[in-house]
Order: C-alpha cells, then structure tokens, then sequence
C-alpha cells in the first residue's frame, strides 16, 4: 500500500532522535503520523481538511503539533511545532541548552546528551545516574556505560562570552562534542 508522505522532519531531543513523518489525503481527508516508521496516530476520512494534529514524542512525551494550511486550491503547507515553538527555533534553543557526544565503545554506538539547564544526563534514550562533585576548576559529573567511566567536566572558558565549557570523557579520553 502506498503512502502519501507529504512531510518528514527530523528531531533531536535528550532521550533520541526521531523521525516524524506525516501523510495526509488530500481526496479522503486522511491523516496519518509515523515517528520512526511507527503508526503513533491515525484519522480517517477527516472533512476538514485543514487544521492541527497534537501528539507526543520520545518518552518524556514533547509535545508536537503539525499544522495543516492550504496555500491555493488543492496546495497545502505542512509545519511541525514542537513544544509551541517552530522546529527551527526549538532546535536552536536545544543546541543552546544541550551537548551531545557520539561515540562508539565496544562496538556499539552511544549518544550522550547532557542538559545544562537541569544536569540530566541520558544515553540512548536512557536517563543516567549521575553523582556530581565540585572541582577547583567547576564540577564534574560522574556515570557509567557499560564498564567505561565518563565525567563531564564543566569549567569556565575564562571569557564571559563563552562561559561555561563541557567536556566528556571517557576512560579519562576527551570525546569531541557532535553537532546536530
């Protein structure tokens, strides 16, 4: 059966990345969202053919909403908001108050996201258990994966502009940040 993606995004949040995708029937009234290739809603032979779908995302459930707006005719807009904001602002506003390391240990990937603005840690998807110290220098973050021992170390640039500086490491190796 084919289906009639009319937009996909991409969204970077503490606990994943995922996949939105959405089609919509112009001729049914279909509605139809999938977050990483999974039905997560459905609405059929919708009469209206404009409007907002509300649903949440990742397992801190963010709030996501697609709004529906016809341009000319039978021509839509499709944008996706993510907790009230555009998806361009919030992921500006993410990239602010996150770092994210990838790295492979053993074979396998990891994705650390570490958030400045609460000190949570999460590693794929999985929020961390952390015990945190202060330095001479700032403070250090202390968790585990798998048998490596991580530590972000949190320490001022010495500029007032760059402020605080985060850096992981792991085994006691300095990982370089990922940009998303």
């Amino acid at each position: 059966m084919s289906r009639d993606i009319v937009g996909t995004w991409d969204v970077s949040l503490s606990d994943g990345v995922y996949r939105i995708e959405f089609e919509h029937g112009s001729t049914t009234g279909k509605r139809v969202i999938y977050i990483n290739g999974k039905e997560v809603l459905r609405r059929d032979w919708m009469f209206k053919l404009v409007g907002k779908e509300m649903f949440p995302v990742g397992s801190t459930d963010t709030k996501a909403t697609i709004s529906i707006e016809a341009i000319t005719g039978f021509s839509y807009e499709y944008t996706l908001e993510i907790n009230g904001k555009s998806l361009q602002t919030f992921l500006d506003n993410r990239s602010k108050i996150s770092k994210i390391w990838v790295l492979k240990l053993g074979g396998a990937d990891y994705r650390i996201v570490l958030e400045k603005d609460t000190m949570d840690v999460w590693c794929n998807g999985q929020k961390m258990e952390t015990m945190g110290e202060f330095t001479e220098n700032g403070s250090e973050t202390h968790f585990a994966v798998e048998n490596h021992e991580c530590c972000i170390k949190a320490t001022h640039s010495g500029r007032k502009r760059n402020g605080i500086v985060h850096s992981l490491l792991v085994d006691g190796i300095r990982i370089e940040e990922t940009i998303e």
